[in-house]
């Protein structure tokens, strides 16, 4: 039965029965019932993220910083090192720029590893420094040692032997066809083996032979010399680095300890085209800078182990002194550094271990491997250490056999500058490089005992590592 009827505008009339209307009804009527159960999941939804947010909040936040500070560290650390090996990759597939370009790019990147390390002074891992308020009050002790079975040393001089003149720097080493030369006397095996015996006097060859061998040095820089206590050392001949000044000494060092830089008139000519001059009172910033004159070796490595090794015969009057190479930067309280390494621990020298090696013949394969040496010049060396009866262990005297050398901490005693002289006899008659001849030394002058192999840790503590910065010029003859 029809109920009523919708008409329009139009005309167009629709007819709805009973039955329609009911089922619409029912349709209208499950409509709402499906939109509250959605809305009921929706709900559930919504408080099951927030009591999760509410729980692991701490992870959310955690983990976009970590992998913030990953990218930061990535970016920093990864990205300056990716430039200039791309720009030397590039330069050497291209090979359009040349080697001078080649060169350029080099030293940038020499010269952001120097810039890097200059004047860092962070606190030291493994060096043990009394705090900065004690440091300024050490004192230096004074006294010889009581129970040391070398008394006194006397140096072999060849003064009264005649001499005919001309460059004293080749006159032997052209004629004997060794490195011996007026500075350092012709010493023979007869000699050198005598030197090895101990006695209460010990005599023998320690360079400044002859007062016309070579080495000389202002009356001026001497009167300076004889004044120092206490010396911190480095030189550069040749040309070859920078000087690099001393920091984080206290007030006390300054006043009580020398710093003395030796160089040569090749070092003083570079350095003066790079605007770095001597003032008049001798000082460039901390150093006391003495040039050398007449070098007896042509040699450049040879001519560097003479304030190297010998600083008891250039410092006549000093108690202790610590070498740096030229190629560091030292870092650390002189006074400090004496009294951690040698008056803590009743030690009379102080040297770094070798960080690579730990025996002498692989540290002699080392050398002839990269070219540091000839290897005829390291053979001879060798074959005369095997015949001596040199073992191949790596530890001698209950220390490590082989050091690096490149800081060397001592106190001057009669023992301590016979091992230095032995040392120093060693490298002019092999080879110049001195950590083939130091396992041997020790070896063979077995009363020194009380010797601090400190760990290269410590020697990073002591020092800025800059690296040489060009090749030292060897004298022309």
């Amino acid at each position: 039965m029809s109920s009523s009827i919708f008409n329009n505008n139009s005309g167009v009339s629709i007819s709805i029965s009973d039955d329609d209307s009911d089922e619409l009804g029912r349709m209208r009527l499950r409509v709402p019932r499906k939109r509250k159960k959605h809305g009921r999941v929706r709900t559930e939804l919504n408080q099951r993220v927030i009591r999760w947010l509410v729980k692991y909040w701490t992870l959310l936040i955690f983990l976009p910083a970590a992998g913030l500070l990953l990218f930061e560290a990535s970016r920093i650390g990864g990205k300056p090192s990716l430039v200039v090996n791309t720009e030397l990759s590039s330069l050497k597939r291209t090979n359009l720029l040349g080697n001078s370009e080649l060169q350029k790019v080099k030293k940038t990147s020499d010269k952001r590893n120097l810039e890097g390390n200059l004047n860092r002074l962070d606190q030291p891992r493994c060096l043990k420094l009394l705090p900065p308020e004690e440091l300024e009050h050490l004192d230096i002790p004074i006294g010889e040692e009581s129970n040391s079975p070398v008394k006194k040393l006397v140096y072999i001089s060849g003064n009264d032997t005649p001499y005919e003149g001309g460059n004293s720097t080749l006159s032997w080493q052209q004629t004997n066809g060794t490195r011996s030369n007026l500075f350092t006397g012709n010493q023979s095996f007869e000699e050198r083996e005598k030197s090895f015996k101990v006695d209460e006097t010990a005599t023998l060859h320690c360079g400044l032979y002859h007062e016309n061998g070579g080495f000389r040095i202002s009356e001026k820089d001497q009167s300076y010399m004889q004044t120092c206590k206490v010396v911190v050392s480095t030189c550069a001949f040749g040309g070859g680095d920078a000087l690099y000044q001393p920091i984080g000494m206290s007030e006390a060092s300054i006043q009580k300890v020398c710093y003395v830089a030796f160089w040569d008139e090749i070092t003083l000519a570079a350095q003066e085209l790079e605007g770095t001059k001597i003032g008049e009172d001798g000082f460039i910033g901390k150093w006391r800078v003495v040039v050398v004159r007449d070098l007896p070796f042509v040699d450049q490595r040879l001519n560097g182990k003479i304030p190297k090794m010998l600083p008891h015969r250039l410092f006549p009057h000093a108690m202790y002194s610590i070498w740096v190479d030229s190629k560091s930067q030292f870092r650390r309280d002189p006074l400090g550094v004496l009294e951690a390494l040698l008056w803590r621990t009743n030690s009379v020298l102080a040297i770094s271990e070798h960080g690579a090696r730990s025996s002498v013949y692989d540290e002699a394969k080392a050398v002839v491997k990269k070219n540091k040496a000839k290897p005829e010049e390291v053979q001879v060396q060798l074959t005369q250490y095997r015949r001596d009866g040199l073992p191949e262990d790596k530890r001698f005297n209950g220390k490590k056999a082989l050091s690096e050398a490149s800081v060397i901490v001592r106190k001057h005693t009669p023992l301590t500058n016979l091992f230095m002289c032995l040392w120093f006899n060693e490298v002019v008659r092999f080879t110049s490089r001195d950590q083939l001849s130091f396992p041997y030394v020790l070896w063979r002058l077995k009363v020194l005992k009380n010797i601090n192999m400190f760990p290269v840790c410590t020697r990073k503590d002591l020092v800025n590592s800059m690296g040489h910065l060009r090749k030292a010029k060897p004298l022309t003859t």
